[in-house]
């Protein structure tokens, strides 16, 4: 139902170097329209945090893919780790509230914003280390709502918590 969190972190994977240097990290691939980036570049935000804001930024979360069907995004578990050294659920809820806003928004259209009006979050197992890699796909999306299911796996494709985020549409 999800596709498996990457074998290696973004920026990590090796360009087949004999001497093993990393290649780039790969673009994000944001079908995201210009106007979009462009407002976000205007306030000094990176497309690969757009959504996330400040919030995102302190979390460590990146956007690899971005559409109103599909967006794809990750999230280190170091330094968003409660007591028990255990991903934070409140960091998990963060994560597919941040996926599935930015499916809402995208498909809500220029002039248009999403606000979230329900998260529901189910956490499976527990992460201790990696990246965790959620995956929010539309289930609904219409004039004035949308809904989106998150899947949030770890590093061995293993779904660690299921979420559900509807979003209410509003003009600017």
């Amino acid at each position: 139902m999800t596709d498996a969190a990457p074998d290696t972190a973004p920026g990590t994977a090796t360009d087949g170097a004999s001497d093993g240097t990393p290649a780039p990290a790969p673009a994000p691939v944001l079908n995201v329209p210009q106007d979009v980036l462009d407002h976000f570049a205007k306030l000094g935000v990176n497309p690969e945090t757009f959504s996330g804001g400040h919030l995102g930024e302190k979390l460590g979360i990146r956007i690899v893919e971005a559409s109103g069907d599909r967006v794809v995004g990750t999230m280190p578990v170091e330094g968003n780790q409660q007591p028990y050294g255990l991903l934070h659920g409140g960091a998990s809820a963060a994560l597919a509230e941040t996926l599935g806003s930015i499916g809402a928004m995208l498909h809500a259209g220029p002039g248009r914003y999403a606000v979230g009006v329900d998260l529901n979050a189910t956490h499976h197992r527990s992460a201790t280390s990696g990246l965790v890699t959620g995956v929010a796909t539309a289930v609904f999306k219409g004039r004035t709502a949308a809904t989106y299911e998150i899947a949030i796996t770890d590093d061995t494709g293993k779904r660690i918590t299921s979420c559900r985020l509807t979003c209410m549409l509003r003009d600017l």
